[in-house]
């Protein structure tokens, strides 16, 4: 069997099985600048070896994750995801089939984010305002907020997104 460079195994998992997994998880308070470094470095390598895309926000210590891929891929991913020690709290806000990736070029998309600039996006504002914790957030505002980063809100300062 022929081996398979990242784009024509991602054109090859733009089937039936494409799935978007969209979780929150509140950072381990020791967690620091060169955790994040790593877990991006270690999420790249991953990601692109099982056809697996998306985009890490980082919000007052506080994450906000997109990944797209295969289904079952998906859902073993997220169960190591889901035990590590670097962040607690740990919510799956939606898991559904999608038709075409929003983050296809992207072994991991990341952005730092302030509380301040969230408020700006329509139907997140009042949410944001109170206080809130991404952890309390629901679908509807959870697809507000994927849908204004893949129309390029924060994108300019990706770190690294396109390795």
């Amino acid at each position: 069997m022929p081996i398979l460079n990242r784009e024509e195994r991602l054109k090859n998992m733009n089937s039936a099985n494409l799935t978007h997994l969209i979780y929150t998880s509140v950072a381990s308070p020791q967690l620091d600048a060169s955790d994040l470094k790593q877990i991006l470095q270690v999420a790249r390598s991953n990601n692109s070896q099982s056809s697996v895309t998306g985009m890490l926000l980082y919000i007052s210590n506080s994450f906000f994750q997109i990944l797209e891929g295969d289904e079952a891929t998906l859902i073993d991913l997220f169960k190591i995801i889901s035990a590590d020690p670097r962040h607690v709290n740990v919510t799956m806000i939606i898991q559904e089939p999608i038709a075409e990736r929003a983050f296809g070029d992207w072994t991991m998309g990341f952005s730092e984010v302030a509380p301040s600039e969230l408020e700006e996006v329509e139907g997140l504002s009042d949410f944001f305002q109170k206080g809130d914790s991404l952890t309390n957030l629901q679908p509807g505002r959870a697809k507000k907020l994927l849908s204004a980063f893949a129309k390029g809100r924060w994108r300019a300062r990706l770190d690294g997104a396109a390795k």
